[in-house]
């Protein structure tokens, strides 16, 4: 027996890449499809958590600004505005 020719529209795969089963981000147990990228949505929701407190962070040149707590989005909003 004898492969199929080459697909010349095929988009080339790089050898020596060995694909194997997902695992989750947050434990390394097999990833399930429907909490992709996690195992469960135990994983998902100590994920969530985590970016939820800040233990998370995207760096960023910009300086830090002052928020009011007492004001509520709507009128922060509206501050800035003018």
């Amino acid at each position: 027996m004898s492969s199929p020719p080459p697909d010349p529209d095929a988009t080339p795969r790089p050898l020596g890449v060995r694909v194997s089963a997902p695992k989750c981000v947050r434990c390394g147990k097999p990833v399930e499809a429907r909490f992709r990228p996690f195992c469960s949505q135990r994983c998902a929701d100590i994920d969530l958590g985590a970016w939820v407190t800040g233990a998370y962070r995207v760096a960023t040149e910009e300086a830090p600004t002052e928020v009011d707590d007492a004001q509520s989005p709507q009128e922060r909003d509206a501050a800035a505005k003018g």
